[in-house]
């Protein structure tokens, strides 16, 4: 049993957790993932590790409450109990000093993009971050951000904070400008990451994306998270998850990723669905 030392609403629909997991506290990189489960029946969900603390043993999961399991999350409260908490998973993020890095995420991909754009920073990077959302209301981590990034850009879909407009426009500001990037991070929502792949792509910009989204087993033993990357079948769990943006098959990603929106439509947050 893992104790959620912490829970906390950082804006609608998505919650903060502190969990006790100090095996996991002790190994975990940027980049990397876990798996947990709520309870017997639970089902299992991946979640990047946003943060951690080695010293307390800590490590803090962030998430948004779409489909069954994460609307079960979002009613336990400091003092309950996860049953599973396995990792850390997957390759950390190559981190050295490149030179100036780009990083950027998109509504809840702020808190996977955090850890990495520290990394980078500690590393001896420029590092320029990109933070968007829907809303003023739906930004989450601006503080952190903010604390390990040279230059932060703010973009909201209506205008309510920093720039009106996506995520893209200041990355595409800045290659107009000149500015000499070594590599970009971009993690978010399917379509955000493809788009920001397709903006450096003419330009030849080295760019990472981070497929942990689509995850279940993250062993590498179900299938559920293969993708096409440069045309080759790779597993996002244990080949991943960060895999070079120009090189991943995103229509055919998406095209899965929509397959049961219906059924998640559906669930109610009591566990019904997956029993």
């Amino acid at each position: 049993m893992y104790k959620i030392i912490k829970a906390e609403e950082l804006s609608a629909g998505v919650q903060s957790f502190i969990v006790e997991a100090p095996l996991v506290a002790r190994k975990c990189q940027a980049g990397q993932f876990i798996i947990l489960r709520i309870d017997e029946a639970g089902e299992r969900i991946p979640l990047t590790i946003a943060d951690y603390d080695r010293e307390k043993g800590t490590i803090q999961l962030i998430f948004q409450e779409v489909g069954d399991t994460t609307k079960q999350m979002g009613k336990l409260k400091t003092g309950d109990y996860l049953l599973d908490v396995a990792g850390p998973l997957g390759k950390a993020t190559e981190v050295e000093n490149f030179g100036t890095v780009v990083c950027i995420g998109g509504g809840i991909g702020v808190a996977p993009v955090y850890p990495i754009a520290r990394a980078y920073k500690n590393a001896g990077n420029r590092v320029i971050s990109i933070i968007g959302a829907r809303n003023a209301d739906l930004l989450i981590m601006e503080k952190e951000m903010r604390s390990v990034s040279d230059e932060l850009f703010i973009t909201t879909d209506d205008g309510s904070a920093g720039h009106k407009g996506l995520v893209v426009d200041p990355l595409k500001d800045m290659i107009a400008a000149g500015e000499k990037i070594a590599r970009v991070m971009a993690i978010g929502p399917m379509v955000m990451m493809r788009g920001v792949a397709e903006v450096t792509r003419p330009h030849g910009i080295h760019t990472l994306v981070s497929l942990n989204p689509i995850m279940v087993d993250g062993t590498g033993m179900c299938g559920g998270c293969r993708c096409s990357v440069g045309g080759e079948t790779k597993f996002a769990c244990v080949d991943g998850p960060e895999f070079d943006g120009h090189q991943v098959d995103f229509n055919g990603l998406m095209s899965r990723a929509r397959m049961y929106h219906t059924q998640e439509r559906q669930c109610k947050g009591d566990g019904s669905c997956h029993k």
